[in-house]
């Protein structure tokens, strides 16, 4: 996304002090001594990361899909296995996956980038993937004013893998159908057909 690190360096500039800090406190409360030479950074460090992975804040996600072009096609389109990394709101640990997004287009269409851009957006924040699937269908579904919009995300969630139940490898699967993916069994069929490995 172009110009976001931009955007949030201007946002977090006054506050990045104040993050920084809290890191350092929340490192020394977990026992650790902050002035070892491996930790010295780390807060800065952990701030230019943060303002990477919450890029999506400072995105309107209906803008990145833009520019549409008008086109007669009204068959299948299909962007697959675009690759994710967002964080849980519950734990603050990653997650990460795959999003496939299938559209039937009624005379208007966006550039295939802009659909990897728009997951981009949804998922760079703190978020739960059942909202990220419904939010990028409804958002398709809005501004592309198809005949049907189909998404299935899936995701490995390190706060189930890494804590918790600790079950690595255990994938969670999300769908969202719109228009006429709900009503037509055929048009859901043949999405999930074609996002089949």
């Amino acid at each position: 996304m172009a110009g976001v690190k931009d955007y949030l360096n201007d946002q977090v500039g006054e506050n990045r002090e104040a993050i920084e800090g809290h890191i350092r406190e929340i490192l020394r409360l977990i026992g650790e001594d902050v002035d070892r030479e491996g930790l010295l950074e780390t807060p800065a460090r952990v701030t230019r990361m943060y303002e990477e992975i919450f890029g999506g804040y400072s995105v309107n996600p209906r803008d990145v899909l833009g520019v549409t072009f008008d086109e007669k096609h009204e068959e299948l389109v299909i962007v697959k296995d675009i690759v994710y990394y967002s964080q849980c709101e519950h734990h603050m640990a990653p997650f990460f996956g795959k999003a496939h997004i299938g559209y039937i287009p009624s005379g208007k269409i966006a550039g295939l980038s802009k659909l990897a851009r728009l997951v981009e957006a949804v998922t760079r924040r703190l978020q739960v993937q059942e909202r990220i699937t419904s939010e990028i269908a409804d958002i398709m579904d809005e501004v592309l004013q198809p005949h049907g919009v189909m998404v299935v995300v899936e995701g490995e969630h390190l706060c189930m893998c890494a804590r918790g139940v600790k079950k690595p490898g255990s994938r969670t699967m999300t769908s969202a159908v719109r228009g006429l993916f709900r009503t037509d069994p055929a048009a859901r069929s043949e999405f999930l057909s074609l996002i089949r490995d």
